[in-house]
């Protein structure tokens, strides 16, 4: 895979117009949190925490739920150091803080050595339902609490070590597809149990979330690692297929025992399956 070096990802991401502060970035692309949160920052913090937690109660997952209420992610924007802390204690990962998007590379190797990379800016108050670069918001709320679930958080050490290797093989698209379904808007259906959700484009989404789990119009899917791999995604719009898990344990497994190059080879180059007709 191709390096970038801090300061030429810097002048880009300034070019582009992101709002984080790239200049700050150590050779692995994390700043420091920078804990001088404005009064109004944290009543955002509030408003999108308490809006969301009335939808999360009744169609997230119970993990994602019981680690919100381990961690302690309500009251108050968080403070790195300390979720990181209560975080290590439960499955060994730890928050370091990002300006915003990082290159591949850094973000893989964060992951394969439990280290979840959550941007350290906040939305505005003008921006409550929707932004387009990920903020704190997304990263701490949306991911954060279900890597307080070991298994889950086994697959994404996993997912940060063999991503590299798939993508050196042509599998770029793949291997992002598998990400998106999962971490960002994967369900599970538990044997005798309703729908839920964990993902993290899910959780901090207060329409998507409604139409992922209760909409009769959301396409359901049952997981398989060759079709998720397979199948595109819409970025700027509700997604045309949801991936339903039966238990995290098979989202592991299906990723460990997996035969990723097999799939690489067999399928690169090809169209991506439509997500309304999988």
């Amino acid at each position: 895979m191709m390096t970038i070096s801090v300061a030429d990802y810097a002048a880009e991401c300034a070019a582009q117009g992101l709002r984080g502060d790239y200049s700050v970035c150590r050779s692995d692309f994390t700043v420091a949190q920078g804990y001088d949160y404005s009064a109004e920052e944290q009543a955002v913090w509030r408003t999108l925490c308490d809006r969301q937690t009335r939808l999360t109660q009744k169609l997230a997952h119970r993990s994602y739920l019981d680690g919100v209420a381990a961690l302690g992610l309500l009251d108050r924007i968080p403070d790195f150091d300390e979720i990181s802390e209560k975080l290590t204690k439960l499955t060994g990962w730890e928050i370091v803080a990002v300006p915003g998007l990082i290159p591949a590379g850094p973000f893989f190797d964060h992951l394969a050595n439990r280290r979840f990379p959550v941007t350290n800016w906040l939305r505005t108050k003008k921006e409550l339902d929707y932004i387009v670069e990920p903020d704190m918001f997304h990263d701490f709320f949306g991911h954060v609490p279900i890597l307080t679930q070991p298994v889950f958080a086994d697959f994404m050490q996993m997912y940060g070590e063999k991503a590299e290797d798939v993508i050196a093989l042509g599998g770029d698209e793949m291997i992002t597809r598998l990400y998106w379904y999962s971490a960002e808007y994967g369900l599970i259906q538990e044997a005798g149990q309703p729908v839920k959700a964990f993902g993290a484009g899910l959780m901090s989404s207060f329409t998507e979330l409604q139409f992922a789990v209760e909409s009769k119009d959301a396409h359901h899917v049952p997981y398989d690692l060759e079709t998720v791999m397979r199948t595109g995604y819409e970025i700027d719009k509700f997604q045309r297929a949801y991936f339903v898990l039966p238990s995290f344990d098979a989202l592991r497994d299906a990723f460990a025992k997996g035969d990723l190059a097999g799939i690489v080879a067999r399928f690169k180059g090809q169209p991506a399956l439509d997500p309304a007709t999988v």
